[in-house]
């Protein structure tokens, strides 16, 4: 799994913030809030997306809707998993990245240790 180009990532923290299926004018619409696009790119880098299996999409009229196969939050902890399995030494990588936590991180991180070592005990 690699991180999104730029395009890519604006067009799925779209579909992210979206909530439900949008089509790619809607998609543009909303970029253009932010940048100067033309309709054809952001419908390139849509299909791009769905293609390599990042979105679904269905016809709706004469177009389609599309929508994201995973959550923004299951995208980041794919892209952190990558991360720790390239970074050589897991151990001195989760120092480094703990080391950069703020209090709220690290007690979010407790919590959710916590949470997984009583499912895998059964408890």
């Amino acid at each position: 799994m690699r991180g999104f180009g730029e395009l890519e990532a604006a067009v799925m923290a779209q579909l992210w913030a979206a909530g439900e299926p949008v089509t790619v004018r809607q998609v543009h619409t909303a970029l253009c809030g932010q940048r100067v696009l033309a309709y054809t790119t952001v419908l390139t880098v849509t299909d791009k997306l769905y293609r390599k299996g990042w979105l679904q999409r269905e016809p709706q009229g004469r177009a389609h809707v599309y929508w994201p196969v995973t959550s923004r939050e299951k995208y980041g902890a794919g892209l952190m998993r990558e991360a720790l399995t390239d970074s050589g030494d897991r151990e001195q990588a989760l120092l480094h990245f703990v080391g950069q936590m703020t209090l709220e991180e690290a007690a979010a991180l407790r919590a959710a240790l916590n949470s997984y070592e009583r499912k895998i005990s059964g408890h």
